[in-house]
């Protein structure tokens, strides 16, 4: 039985995490399974926002020990090589805008996924920690050391990172983790209204800013720029910036199609 729950609904999707016993602990095939879905969803052009959450009272865990210890610690190694983004990174590297929707712990590989996203919203249930020195490990997929001080900064991340202690909800807000609190019982509804929110944008838009975003978290001004202008001169040549600017005058909503 799966645990991996895909929906897709006008432009949407919305992958559940669907293991409550284990608060949704992952083992390995449900990880592949988890890894291939975001895949597949980043793959398909019709999808416009893509939501990642976990069912009621749980998002994930981390990596399920119990799975895990099946397997000879000398025989545990790397799911991939360096050079594998869709394997280490599949929600960074979508190119749809990317929600989480968060209601419980998100530990370890959780709080890593958590990361990968380009907007977080929480219930009062929800915790963070990235355990990864409790059990002798660096955070698993290389978020917590490289996306993790960028959006925190780096005393915050080291702290968490050194310790391993948990985040409530309340100091993710707060330092800006997340983006709002809501009550777990409007938590999908208000992920819903937002993924919404962004759908009625244009996607070709969209997937330059993503694109433009996280490559200019490594480079110069100079070189964000040479982006930036290929970007702006492809955006003036798309039928989304036609649309776009026939919509406002002609005073109708505006029917994108991401091209």
């Amino acid at each position: 039985m799966s645990h991996i729950k895909l929906d897709l609904d006008d432009g949407v999707a919305t992958i559940t995490i669907d293991r409550p016993e284990k608060k949704n602990a992952m083992t390995y095939a449900m990880l592949g399974e988890f890894i291939g879905t975001i895949n597949g969803v980043a793959a398909d052009k019709g999808v416009r926002v893509l939501i990642v959450t976990g069912v009621p009272g749980a998002f994930c865990a981390g990596t399920d020990l119990a799975d895990l210890a099946t397997v000879p610690g000398s025989d545990r190694g790397l799911r991939g090589g360096a050079d594998d983004h869709d394997i280490w990174w599949p929600l960074f590297q979508a190119p749809q805008p990317t929600i989480c929707a968060i209601d419980g712990a998100a530990v370890g590989m959780g709080a890593e996924f958590t990361s990968q996203c380009d907007i977080r919203i929480a219930s009062p249930n929800a915790r963070f920690a990235w355990n990864f020195v409790h059990r002798g490990l660096v955070p698993d997929t290389g978020a917590g050391t490289w996306l993790l001080p960028r959006l925190i900064g780096v005393q915050r991340a080291m702290q968490l990172l050194y310790t391993g202690e948990f985040l409530t909800a309340e100091q993710a807000l707060e330092i800006g983790y997340v983006s709002e609190v809501v009550p777990s019982d409007r938590l999908l509804d208000r992920a819903r209204e937002l993924a919404s929110s962004i759908a009625a944008g244009s996607p070709h838009s969209q997937r330059l800013i993503k694109s433009l975003v996280h490559g200019g978290l490594t480079s110069s001004i100079d070189d964000h720029m040479v982006r930036h202008t290929r970007a702006l001169a492809e955006c003036f040549k798309s039928d989304d910036h036609r649309e776009g600017v026939a919509a406002f005058l002609e005073r109708r909503p505006a029917h994108f199609t991401g091209t």
